[in-house]
């Protein structure tokens, strides 16, 4: 009998706890391996807004502002058009995007050599030796074996990547070749193997740890846009409405009647009942409905690591919020995918890029990630200032004693204007006048005199006689 009661309770426990079912309370306690099929993720980020700006929005920050090259004029102006040439910044961002919507993608390096299962040897790449660039994904590259030597420049990536090609031919592609973009970091397959061969070598989709707070957002945003609807629901109470129900004469009598007469309360503003008929109107509360569904959405933001303000495009609201410690702190994360993710998977194709566009790897070739946060023209106005103001003060005190020899500044302070775009045309008009003197004369160098021109380092010329 006690085991008999036992169960009882039990049951009633479970009853008042909904536990076993899927609405159990402790059910997000416990982690399952989620799966994510291609279809899903292709239906999530066609059939839904925020699947898509997760997937996009790093991905077209991290491109946007692309990136300043330091070099020659002439040299740069090379790059640049090699890159306009090749569609490389478009490339990367198209790779970027699959790459974090699938868990991988890459931009096959074509250098026009007739074995792309060999080494790429960028040594060898002259002069418009880049033919093209190709956006593959996961889905077209199928990665090989691991490579577990720990003396490989590949350890523990594959040793070769398949591509099925026209007409179901094969064809093997060193990793070299390749500028591998991968999404999520999947965990290591050592430990368990349970994603599957679709992952094998690749990462995983951003989606697959956002998606339940995606799902989340929506839902609650479907049901309030149903609640909208339902916000105001007229009630009207008939006399023997239920008795005769069954009746299918009557069934289409009532709707009949009660058709007309919202007709005419639509059109005129009045509703005509029945002395017996009773008329009542509810309304849902709506409100508090914004904050909850903010509430979904910040729960996505940091799903996705994207403020609010940048995912919704909407201001940050309360009394002197800017958001600005938002996106800084988001600039700061695309500024890491800049630097730990893209530069490394693209140095091979940007020595390719360089050798290609200049025909030569001239070693003071380099470049930096344009920042995203831009100076308004006044910040920029006052930073002019405050460099010239310091310049100033070092160029000698009131003694007339110089702090740091006016050559060196003068050179440093050139390098600064150009560089922060202050004084644009500046290296290229002191280049221009070097050999004029105030009122456009050719100069003539003095005879062992030891003075230098500041700005470019060189002998001064005194004017002409």
């Amino acid at each position: 009998m006690g085991h008999v009661l036992s169960m009882v309770r039990d049951g009633l426990v479970s009853l008042a706890s909904r536990m076993g079912t899927d609405r159990d309370k402790a059910a997000s306690v416990f982690y399952a391996q989620p799966i994510l099929t291609d279809e899903q993720i292709i239906a999530a980020y066609r059939g839904s807004w925020l699947p898509r700006k997760i997937v996009d929005i790093p991905a077209l920050d991290s491109c946007r502002k692309w990136r300043n090259w330091q070099a020659e004029s002439d040299q740069i102006g090379a790059i640049e058009a090699e890159e306009r040439r090749l569609n490389l910044r478009g490339k990367v961002l198209e790779a970027s995007k699959k790459g974090r919507l699938f868990g991988g993608a890459a931009l096959f390096i074509g250098a026009g050599d007739a074995d792309p299962s060999r080494p790429l040897d960028v040594e060898r790449i002259g002069k418009g030796g880049l033919k093209h660039l190709t956006v593959l994904t996961r889905r077209q590259l199928a990665a090989g074996e691991i490579d577990r030597d720990p003396t490989s420049e590949w350890y523990g990536r594959p040793k070769f990547y398949t591509l099925t090609g026209a007409n179901g031919v094969q064809v093997a592609i060193h990793p070299s070749r390749l500028v591998i973009f991968n999404g999520a970091m999947a965990p290591d397959e050592d430990f368990g193997g349970t994603l599957g061969q679709a992952s094998h070598g690749w990462g995983e989709s951003v989606l697959t740890a956002t998606l339940d707070a995606i799902k989340n957002a929506d839902s609650t945003a479907a049901n309030i846009a149903s609640l909208v609807f339902e916000a105001k629901i007229d009630i009207i109470k008939v006399p023997q409405f239920s008795a005769n129900i069954g009746n299918q004469a009557y069934e289409d009598a009532v709707l009949r009647r009660y058709t007309l007469a919202n007709t005419i309360k639509g059109v005129n503003g009045t509703l005509i009942l029945d002395a017996e008929e009773e008329y009542d109107s509810k309304s849902a509360p709506l409100a508090g409905l914004t904050d909850i569904l903010m509430a979904f959405m910040q729960v996505v933001s940091g799903a996705a690591d994207i403020p609010v303000t940048r995912l919704l495009g909407q201001s940050p609201a309360g009394l002197n919020a800017t958001g600005d410690g938002d996106m800084k702190n988001y600039h700061d994360r695309i500024q890491a995918i800049q630097e730990l993710d893209f530069t490394p998977a693209m140095s091979r194709l940007d020595e390719c890029l360089i050798r290609s566009a200049t025909g030569v790897r001239d070693p003071d070739i380099y470049y930096a990630w344009a920042p995203l946060e831009q100076m308004s023209e006044k910040e920029k106005a006052d930073m002019f200032k405050t460099k010239a103001d310091a310049a100033r003060a070092l160029f000698g005190s009131a003694s007339g004693q110089e702090i740091i020899s006016r050559q060196a500044l003068s050179q440093a302070l050139v390098n600064t204007f150009v560089e922060d775009g202050s004084l644009p045309g500046l290296e290229a008009a002191i280049e221009e006048f070097r050999g004029l003197d105030q009122v456009g004369q050719p100069a003539t160098v003095p005879e062992n005199n030891g003075e230098h021109n500041p700005a470019s380092g060189k002998p001064l010329r005194s004017t002409a006689a």
